[in-house]
């Protein structure tokens, strides 16, 4: 652990769990890094989750932003940029523009380093310290590379990113600037092999996946995602909460961490419904697997909306949309583009990953699946300054 960086564990972290088959796993002995070791032995892997032991709880007092739900959350004290607590921005037009009852934004952009992966990095590198690892490491086209990279240099760490050569010149300026390691490869598995070989030699903590079939990010740090529909539901509270939550979707973590923070809530007494739960994708793959494609199997597709791209699927997100009762929705470039900019005429200027969200609103209004009495959250994790302009310039022709 490095001298100064004040890291305390929950004592009521207990373990893992996969969520596939319930196997638990303690904190003793080698941590699994590649999901449960019993369903991908068997050939179907699935994500870890993080085990608490303990009963009811409430948000802690005087704290503030991610660390106000630290009673559900693997450390109590980690490396903070001040994440969290970033704003439910009500917005009456383009809920009457949907049909809906009501309509917020929930703006992750305002996040340190402008996107939602600043409530995984913190926890990541938590993990990382107290196990002694001297760098982290990720697979990352841009969002979780810069946060990741900024989070372990301020906890003393090295970082390592694996990227593809789709990374726009901003996100590589930030990572040079931070003095983050990048290596570069042309196919996006490549880099999910190098990032295995870093962690296999020891030399890293992983943040995000580098199996095939994948499974989701390293879930010490999804589990901070939770606390995304912990501030929703504290944030709408003693007004109606709301019905359907739609999140741009690549394999699913964020999807699953607001899928266990809302049934959290729940069972704490904060919530009387859970959500539906929307998945906007830029081409079918988790919309095939829904309709009965395997999970496991790849599904190719061309997109420049890289923050949400990737031919694969996880087990966490087709649970997640499941038990929800949800729907995933495929997005064109053309949608997204259109949508950003109706959400920044409406005052929030998101990614163009991001405004997808908006753009899988828009289409389950014609399809009549939103209803007249929906309130409705569009969950936008990153803001539009990390999008180049030429591409939403041509996205939008």
């Amino acid at each position: 652990m490095q001298p100064g960086i004040p890291i305390q564990r929950n004592p009521a972290l207990a373990g893992l769990a996969c969520l596939r088959c319930g196997t638990a796993y303690g904190l003793d002995g080698p941590e699994p890094l590649t999901g449960c070791p019993r369903c991908r032995a068997e050939g179907y892997p699935a994500s870890l989750v993080v085990r608490y032991d303990g009963g009811p709880w409430q948000p802690r007092p005087g704290a503030r932003g991610m660390a106000r739900y630290g009673e559900r959350l693997p450390y109590l004290a980690y490396p903070s940029l001040g994440e969290g607590g970033t704003p439910l921005v009500d917005l009456p037009r383009l809920a009457a523009a949907l049909g809906v009852a009501r309509l917020w934004v929930k703006n992750e952009g305002q996040n340190p380093t402008g996107s939602h992966k600043d409530r995984l990095s913190p926890l990541v590198v938590a993990r990382a310290l107290e196990l002694g690892y001297p760098a982290v490491i990720a697979a990352s086209s841009g969002n979780q590379g810069v946060s990741l990279a900024l989070y372990a240099a301020a906890a003393g760490l090295e970082c390592e990113i694996a990227t593809t050569p789709t990374m726009s010149a901003s996100w590589r300026d930030a990572l040079d600037q931070v003095g983050a390691r990048v290596v570069t490869f042309t196919d996006p598995f490549d880099r999910w092999r190098y990032v295995a070989r870093r962690v296999e030699e020891g030399a890293c903590y992983p943040a995000t996946n580098f199996i095939v079939p994948p499974v989701g990010s390293n879930p010490f740090g999804v589990d901070g995602y939770k606390t995304v529909a912990h501030e929703i539901v504290q944030a709408t509270a003693g007004d109606e909460p709301p019905t359907v939550v739609v999140a741009p979707c690549s394999r699913g973590d964020l999807l699953w961490g607001l899928w266990r923070g809302f049934q959290e809530a729940r069972e704490a007494g904060w919530l009387p419904e859970l959500p539906r739960l929307v998945a906007a994708e830029p081409f079918p793959r988790l919309a095939r697997v829904l309709a009965g494609a395997d999970y496991r199997d790849h599904f190719p597709g061309r997109t420049r909306l890289i923050s949400i791209g990737g031919s694969t699927v996880t087990y966490q997100a087709v649970r997640a949309v499941q038990d929800s009762r949800g729907r995933a929705v495929p997005v064109t470039e053309g949608e997204a583009a259109e949508a950003r900019q109706q959400l920044a005429r409406a005052g929030v200027y998101a990614e163009c990953s991001s405004a997808t969200v908006l753009a899988a609103a828009l289409r389950l209004q014609d399809e009549g699946w939103l209803r007249a009495g929906d309130r409705v959250v569009l969950v936008v994790t990153s803001h539009g300054f990390k999008d180049g302009g030429e591409f939403v310039r041509s996205a939008s022709r």
